[in-house]
């Protein structure tokens, strides 16, 4: 199975080390905008321009797409599933119908299979609420993030006019947390169950209120949350905030019995030193899949809830029979 990687951040740099622990995946290349002169990969691989892509359209067998979310993945995945099998971590939740059903249209007219919105949350996390809310009906759901970096949400504070860098924090709130977890099923609003942490690196004579006015009121990102805004240095950034670390828990509390007189607890929990290398690491699994979903003759936009586990293991299903189940 040959890989495209189209986008080279810290996301594309995870798959491009993730391919190398596959045996059944092989990296065709990379895929960039910028001048592929300038671009030196961890592996040696072959970068071309974005823009020549489609020169290569029968070397490959899957792209998977690391674009950020709020502005590249909107447009890149539907362009590239019109001609390949695509994989994005489109992760703006509440975008994600709207982002199927475009994504659904143009892999549909080519033939394609099209992953939308892998990685962990939405992804991992996603299968765990399903799963356990199919088990326990009587139930509620909960999802705590952190405390970690987010990527979507550190990129999208760097698009705002002014800011130079930035890394933003994820923390569940512990009286939450400990709530959840006592089976008490409490009911919490978004702002009861987690804070937002952002280091911002501001540009030259930026308007630090502005920057902090807009990060405090971005929907879909900020506006619900109590968020805290620093303003560091360039060099406090690297020094205090150079890894990208992350996690969470997915947490459901259900009922069961002639009474509800029976309680049961249901975690998922991930805990992660590279937030962009796991990542990585659900997209090639979902890139083995939908090529194999291809192969099988499926089309259009899929997402973990359509992607039958067998397909995600380079295992055989008499390996996994045999060896997991």
């Amino acid at each position: 199975m040959k890989i495209a990687i189209a986008g080279y951040g810290n996301l594309g740099r995870g798959v491009e080390l993730s391919i190398r622990q596959n045996p059944d995946c092989e990296l065709f290349g990379v895929f960039t905008r910028r001048s592929p002169d300038s671009v030196k990969t961890v592996t040696g691989a072959a970068v071309y321009h974005i823009d020549d892509i489609l020169n290569y359209k029968e070397e490959i067998d899957v792209v998977v797409i690391c674009g950020g979310s709020a502005t590249d993945l909107p447009k890149q995945t539907p362009d590239l599933a019109k001609n390949f099998n695509v994989v994005d971590s489109f992760d703006t939740h509440a975008k994600i119908p709207e982002h199927f059903d475009v994504v659904n249209a143009a892999a549909m007219g080519s033939g394609k299979v099209a992953v939308i919105s892998a990685g962990w949350d939405p992804g991992m996390f996603s299968l765990n609420r399903l799963y356990a809310s199919a088990i326990l009906p009587d139930g509620k759901d909960y999802t705590f993030w952190g405390k970690g970096v987010s990527q979507g949400h550190s990129d999208a504070i760097r698009r705002i006019d002014g800011v130079k860098n930035a890394k933003q924090y994820t923390i569940p709130i512990d009286k939450a947390l400990d709530a959840v977890r006592s089976g008490a099923m409490p009911e919490l609003t978004t702002r009861e169950k987690h804070l937002r942490e952002c280091f911002v690196v501001a540009e030259d004579g930026a308007d630090k209120e502005k920057i902090e006015s807009e990060i405090k009121t971005m929907p879909n990102y900020f506006a619900d949350y109590d968020t805290t805004v620093h303003f560091i240095t360039e060099e406090d950034l690297i020094r205090d905030h150079s890894g990208i670390p992350h996690g969470g828990f997915v947490i459901r509390s259900g009922k069961t019995g002639e009474n509800n007189e029976n309680t049961h607890i249901i975690e998922y929990s991930l805990k992660l030193d590279s937030n962009p290398e796991f990542t990585a690491s659900v997209l090639v699994a979902c890139a083995r899949a939908a090529y194999r979903m291809n192969n099988e003759g499926m089309k259009g936009a899929k997402t973990v809830f359509d992607i039958a586990p067998s397909y995600l293991s380079a295992k055989s299903p008499e390996e996994l029979r045999k060896e997991m189940l």
